[in-house]
Formats: C-alpha cells, sequence, structure tokens
C-alpha cells in the first residue's frame, strides 16, 4: 500500500519517523509524490520505473557518505519492494553492515564473515503495510487461512516459473494474492493465470480486485474466477483469489479459519 495526501494514518508509525528524520529521500517518483507533505524539507532523488538498481546504489552512497537516509518503497520493503536489492548491493561491494540493536554481533544468526572494523553503514529495514493486507480489509477477511503471494510480473521473473508457482499454489488449495496481474505490454498473462487456476479452482471461486487500496480512486469489485473481468484490472490492482472454502457475505468476502468447525457455534 502506498499512502496519499490525507491517508498519512495509514503509514506506520516507524516509517513516518524515518522520513522526518531524514536528511536525503529516495524512491520512485510516484511514491515520493504520495508522501511529499512528509518531505517538502529533505532533499529528493527520484526516478523513474526500471531505475531501481540506480536508486538503491544512490541511496547506499548517501548513508557511506554519513548522511541520514530514507528509501522509500510502497507497501512493505521487504515484500516486493526495495529492502532485498540494498542488502545485495551492500554483499556486492563487500560493505560492512553495523549489528542489529537486538543482537550485537551475529545475535546467533548465520552471517558471512568479513574483515574486521567499523561498519560502513546501518540498514533497518522499518516494516509497512502490505498491499494484500490492505487489500484484505477492504472486501472483508479473505487471508484468514493459509495464503500464497505471487507477482505475475515476468520482468525479472520467467513467466515459467510463475505458472509453476501458480498450479503449486492453486492445488494446494491456497489464497492467493497476485501482485502484478495486468500489464499493458503483457496483458495476455492474467488470462493464462486464470487458465492455470481453474484446472484446480471452481469457476465459482470468489475473486476480489482491489486497485489503488486506501489511496484516492481507491475501487473494488467481487467477482468470481470465471467471472473476472480482465479489462478492469491493472498494475495498480490487487487479485485475491478464494481457496475452496472462501465465500460471499452480505457484500464481504471471507475464509473461514475452522473454528465453528472444531468448536461448534450457535445461537438462540
Amino acid at each position: 500500500m502506498s499512502i496519499g495526501p490525507g491517508h498519512e494514518r495509514y503509514l506506520a508509525p516507524a516509517a513516518r519517523e524515518a522520513l522526518l528524520r531524514a536528511e536525503v529521500v529516495v524512491g520512485y517518483k510516484v511514491y515520493l509524490d504520495l508522501v511529499a507533505d512528509l518531505i517538502r524539507d529533505k532533499e529528493q532523488l527520484s526516478s523513474g520505473m526500471r531505475r531501481e538498481i540506480e536508486r538503491c546504489g544512490a541511496a547506499i552512497d548517501h548513508a557511506v557518505a554519513g548522511r541520514e537516509v530514507a528509501l522509500v518503497s510502497s507497501g512493505d520493503a521487504g515484500i516486493y519492494g526495495m529492502a532485498g536489492l540494498v542488502y545485495d548491493l551492500c554483499r556486492q561491494r563487500g560493505l560492512r553492515l553495523a549489528p542489529r540493536e537486538d543482537s550485537p554481533g551475529s545475535g546467533g544468526a548465520a552471517v558471512e564473515p568479513h574483515e574486521e572494523g567499523p561498519a560502513d553503514l546501518t540498514v533497518e529495514v522499518i516494516p509497512g503495510i502490505p498491499a494484500f493486507n490492505a487489500a484484505s480489509s477492504l472486501v472483508g477477511a479473505p487471508l484468514m487461512h493459509d495464503f500464497a503471494a505471487v507477482s505475475l510480473s515476468d520482468h525479472l521473473t520467467p513467466w515459467e516459473v510463475i505458472a509453476k508457482r501458480l498450479a503449486a499454489a492453486a492445488e494446494a488449495d491456497f489464497v492467493l494474492a497476485i501482485y502484478n496481474p495486468r500489464s499493458k505490454t503483457r496483458p495476455h498473462l492474467l488470462e493464462e493465470a486464470r487458465r492455470i487456476l481453474s484446472r484446480h479452482r471452481s469457476a465459482e471461486t470468489p475473486v476480489a480486485i482491489v486497485r489503488r487500496a486506501m489511496r484516492d480512486g481507491q475501487w473494488t469489485h467481487l467477482t468470481t474466477l470465471a467471472g473476472l473481468p480482465l479489462e478492469e484490472v491493472d498494475m495498480q490492482s490487487i487479485l485475491i483469489v478464494g481457496n475452496s472454502r472462501t465465500y460471499v457475505w452480505d457484500g464481504r468476502m471471507v475464509t473461514p479459519r475452522g473454528y465453528l468447525d472444531k468448536y461448534g457455534g450457535g445461537g438462540e
């Protein structure tokens, strides 16, 4: 989930503090515009799509130089965001990271050895609100049981791998949160994904489309796997595909956890 003007209440407090504390704010221009009110007095470094390595490299350069840097991702930086790329680049450059505050030294974690000496920089991944959380909250409680997240973008992952993961998750009866469902350059991939899911799911399986969750222009729609209006889905949408037990009731999409099956329930 990205945060737009008037919706700052959805921004995690630690993320807000990091933005206010930063000297330099780096990010995709669209995302920086969404937090513009919080970073007006900051040095801003922005760029367009597919410049992720450049942005993360610039953020690292400023941090190594001793500046306080905030690198902005939408949703949660550790879920399809920039956190992993930052670690990739730090490792590639041979940089030394400061120990985590909660555990001086290795904290019992398996770490690669490096030369002793002062840290080059401190990296803190601040958790945010993932898009599947934001979308789920708007349509009911569809993620109450086991679920999987899959991106349909084949820019970095071959389609053959994506298709295999879709099929495995569908066969295992996971609820599915689908990111990047339909791009302008590859609109056919969503139809192909539906064909894969339909081998394991009923045509009446509930599906939620949530576009621009908790931002201006927010739109939600409950439909079925067979009735999915492909043309209404874009890259600012997330799809939630139910499992075999997901139902729609009173305009809400719900996946039961199994409490009533085990403990019963009743009324008068």
